[in-house]
């Protein structure tokens, strides 16, 4: 077996391989994928000197522990957490190196839902559909970690950024998603439009990678029919039946038949990822282009 590679020592509540996805495939009813704070995958990458596509490992909540067979550099960004590196504080934010055999622990979030870690070289598992990425929804991609995998390394590329430490967004306090109405607004009363992008939420402790779920005031329907099947797309907010907004994130459905009141904003659905349950949000309606 080669040396290139990371033992997991402890998996955490859910850790997975996540790349930049595999967009195009949503006629096959395969969904996107890939990481969901996209901005703190680039960035671990860009750390250890690893292209853009490089695979990474997206941790939730509690972080994981890991043991590199061979001397590796390694960022951790996203959601801050406590780093050691055999029991001793190493930086947050930056490339440090980490010996073979070392034990590596990235604890638990401090603000946030979700840590990324990049390791020169990139996550090397077996790629699906031209992605490394694990999409919980279809089961493609490698499975979530479990402790005493072991995970396979790419060979190491460009050297490592060399920075004290790399600025990046806090998680929010409170979530805005600037939102497109449509295409089903029109199935909801011209009250529930108003109270949705007037009124607050909250982010619900059921969200995941598949959809962030919120609580608040219900939306009441105009029509009460069925929704034939249709088309979801990333940032796509369906209303179940319940009444609250659900905005889909990476892992989700490609098609669905609840009405689609709206569509945030890619560039909103980063901060998403990082919301922890009981954030604030709020849906600002922005003009269509």
């Amino acid at each position: 077996m080669t040396d290139r590679a990371l033992a997991v020592v402890r998996a955490g509540a859910l850790t997975t391989v996540q790349d930049r996805g595999r967009p195009g495939h949503a006629h096959l009813g395969v969904p996107r994928s890939g990481a969901l704070d996209a901005p703190a995958a680039a960035l671990v990458n860009r750390l250890v000197g690893n292209r853009p596509e490089a695979a990474v490992l997206e941790t939730t909540l509690n972080g994981c522990t890991l043991r590199p067979r061979s001397e590796v550099t390694v960022a951790v960004a996203g959601a801050p957490c406590p780093v050691t590196l055999d029991g001793r504080p190493v930086a947050w934010g930056a490339p440090v190196r980490v010996s073979a055999g070392a034990l590596l622990d990235v604890g638990t979030a401090v603000s946030g839902v979700r840590s990324y870690v990049g390791v020169s070289g990139g996550l090397a598992v077996e790629a699906v559909l031209g992605s490394r990425s694990t999409d919980l929804l279809s089961g493609l991609g490698p499975p979530p970690l479990t402790d005493g995998a072991v995970l396979p390394l790419g060979t190491p590329g460009r050297l490592h950024a060399r920075v004290d430490v790399a600025p990046q967004p806090a998680p929010p306090a409170e979530l805005v998603l600037r939102v497109t109405l449509g295409p089903r607004d029109d199935w909801f009363t011209p009250d529930a439009v108003r109270a949705f992008t007037a009124r607050t939420y909250r982010v619900s402790s059921a969200s995941n990678r598949i959809g962030l779920r919120t609580e608040g005031p219900a939306l009441e329907r105009a029509l009460t029919g069925e929704l034939p099947s249709e088309g979801m797309v990333l940032g796509a907010i369906q209303v179940p039946p319940d009444g609250r907004p659900l905005v889909f994130l990476a892992d989700h459905p490609t098609t669905g038949g609840y009405p689609v009141i709206a569509v945030v904003r890619a560039a909103d659905l980063p901060a998403a990822a990082q919301a922890v349950p009981g954030t604030p949000v709020r849906f600002v309606a922005v003009r269509r282009h």
